[in-house]
Formats: C-alpha cells, sequence, structure tokens
C-alpha cells in the first residue's frame, strides 16, 4: 500500500461520501423523528457503516481470489465498474432532457429506533451499485496486491469517511437544535417541491461524460 494509493483511495471516499440517500436519510430523520431522533440517527449510519466495511470486505477477498484463479480477472471487474457508470450517466442524462416534477419523500411509517440500523443496511445496501467510486478503490486495492490485513483496515477507514457528512450533519443538528432545522427544511422544501426544468446543456454533459467513462469500461 503505497502513500499514492492511499491518497487515491482518500480522494474516492471523500467523493462516495457526498451521497444524497444517506444524507437525506439524516436530514429527514432530524425533522420528522420526534422520539430520540439523535439515536435513530446515530443507529442508522451504523447501519450505513457496517454495510460498506462487511460488502467491502466480501468484494475485496472474492476479487482477490477471483484475481489468482481468473484471467484477467481485474480486467473484468474494471469494467463492471465503469459499465454501472456509464449507465448512470446516460440515465441522469436522458432526464435532464424533460421536465420532471419534483416529489417529496419521507421515511417509513415502520422507521423507528429499533429500525434505525436496518433502515441503514437497506438504503446504504440499495445504493451501493451506483457508488462506483467504492468499487473503484476495492480494484486499485486488489490490483496492487494489497494485503488482508492492510485491505481491511483501509476499508475500515473508507467506511467511516462515506459516513463523515451524515455525522457532521448530525452534529450540528445536536449543537443548533431549531436552526439547523429551520435550515434544512428550506432546503428540503426546495428539492421536494416545484418542477425541475429541463437543461439540454445538463443532459449533454452528462451523455458525454457517459460516452468517456463507457470508452473506459471497453478499452483493451
Amino acid at each position: 500500500m503505497t502513500a499514492g494509493l492511499l491518497w487515491a483511495i482518500l480522494g474516492l471516499g471523500l467523493a462516495d461520501s457526498l451521497n444524497p440517500a444517506t444524507i437525506v436519510t439524516i436530514t429527514l430523520i432530524l425533522l420528522t423523528v420526534r422520539k430520540h431522533p439523535v439515536t435513530s440517527a446515530l443507529s442508522f449510519v451504523v447501519g450505513a457503516l457496517s454495510t460498506v466495511f462487511i460488502l467491502g470486505t466480501v468484494i475485496f477477498l472474492g476479487a482477490g481470489a477471483a484475481a489468482d484463479t481468473v484471467s484477467d480477472g481485474l480486467v473484468w471487474l474494471r469494467r463492471i465498474v465503469f459499465l454501472v457508470a456509464a449507465v448512470t450517466l446516460f440515465i441522469t442524462g436522458y432526464r435532464r432532457l424533460k421536465d420532471r416534477p419534483r416529489k417529496g419523500i419521507g421515511l417509513p411509517s415502520w422507521f423507528g429506533i429499533g429500525t434505525a440500523f436496518p433502515f441503514g443496511v437497506l438504503v446504504t445496501g440499495a445504493d451501493l451499485p451506483n457508488a462506483f467510486p467504492y468499487f473503484i478503490a476495492i480494484e486499485r486495492m486488489v490490483d496492487a496486491d494489497t494485503s488482508t490485513g492492510t485491505g481491511l483496515l483501509v476499508l475500515a477507514g473508507y467506511a467511516i469517511i462515506y459516513c463523515v457528512p451524515c455525522l457532521i450533519l448530525l452534529a450540528l443538528g445536536i449543537a443548533h437544535g431549531d436552526k439547523v432545522r429551520e435550515k434544512l427544511q428550506k432546503v428540503y422544501d426546495r428539492f421536494a417541491t416545484g418542477t425541475t426544468q429541463r437543461s439540454v446543456a445538463a443532459a449533454v454533459l452528462y451523455l458525454l461524460l457517459g460516452v468517456g467513462v463507457l470508452a473506459i469500461a471497453l478499452w483493451p
């Protein structure tokens, strides 16, 4: 594990941490949960962190074994990662070609202090197919022949970094209470009401990025 690789993985983790699914969930907990919101939010974060670490461990160990037994195993892992990223960019670009009404979202009726942890697992697990920095980081570690112990330590650090924005948001909510909730409510209202206007420029940008990422996926 070189310093350059470690810095690269840190950058990927920071990019991956800006995850709307988990950040929005923490926002909704602070805005709508009346009983034990802090404990519920912490439980959700632990669920998210555990999912990132455990699934990362499974993929890291599995990819390492595949690289040892399957010819060009890492090449195919890299192609799959970038192919998923390209498809995501194409879909996003297509969606920007037409007006879309914004839809408000909320926590499920069964959410509570006892279900926050599994909900964190569910939300994070469902969103991981879009987290291509996560898979790139794992692929880089396997390609560098990182030892199991070092790889697990890096994955633990990655999982913590992944949850940093949620923890910062939660800390601000605890420290400043109503002021933070008022600002969060304004942000939520802005993105949960009205209409997302079509943007040809944004659509073209996403589509071009998708083409570039697809080219990387198909590169020999």
